[in-house]
């Protein structure tokens, strides 16, 4: 049984949140964590947060809800990933107070660099003023002043900066080289779930 943690992504949309939390989820299934959960902001606001907007206040409570789920599962010896936008400092200061082992990393990426990603649309959308209220553009992003991982995705690979994180939870003692499990078990846990 592994130790519980809270590996909480910021940044802003298209910055890597989600493609990282994938990385490190399946990497620490192959770790032999067996107890891992990813929440992800897309889903989450298609389920557990679907009646909130993206004013300031409805964007306090989403990332309210989430730590509570967050709190919950890290508490009870789960690994795990939160990729939230999470744009502002003292909701995040709150996700910290309350989740176990709680651990921000800071998807940064160069504006100028999501603009042209995009891979939804959105930045295009709000530079035309077609969306407003959208962060980084007509909403602020409060960067993170103190994290624990800064991954740089605007010249990282997605193995890289998945590296830069699993060498500190590596160092901080919640995984270990001795847990990679062998592929035959590997294969049969993601049949089981």
């Amino acid at each position: 049984m592994h130790e519980g943690f809270t590996l909480w992504f910021t940044g802003l949309s298209g910055s890597g949140k989600t493609t990282l939390a994938m990385a490190i989820e399946r990497e620490l299934r192959v770790r032999g964590t067996w107890h891992v959960q990813r929440l992800d902001g897309d889903v989450i606001r298609e389920d557990l947060t679907r009646d909130l907007g993206f004013s300031k206040e409805d964007r306090d409570e989403n990332i309210r809800r989430v730590t509570f789920v967050a709190e919950l599962l890290s508490k009870n010896g789960v690994a795990t990933t939160c990729s939230f936008i999470s744009p502002y400092r003292e909701a995040r200061a709150t996700a910290r107070e309350r989740c176990y082992n709680f651990i921000e990393v800071y998807t940064e990426c160069p504006l100028e660099t999501l603009i042209e990603r995009d891979p939804k649309g959105m930045y295009k959308k709000a530079l035309a003023g077609e969306i407003t209220g959208f962060t980084g553009i007509d909403d602020p992003y409060e960067e993170p002043e103190t994290p624990e991982i800064v991954v740089h995705t605007g010249q990282e690979t997605v193995e890289e900066s998945a590296n830069v994180i699993l060498l500190y939870l590596e160092e901080k003692g919640f995984i270990s080289e001795s847990d990679l499990m062998p592929q035959e078990m590997v294969a049969a846990s993601a049949t089981t779930r």
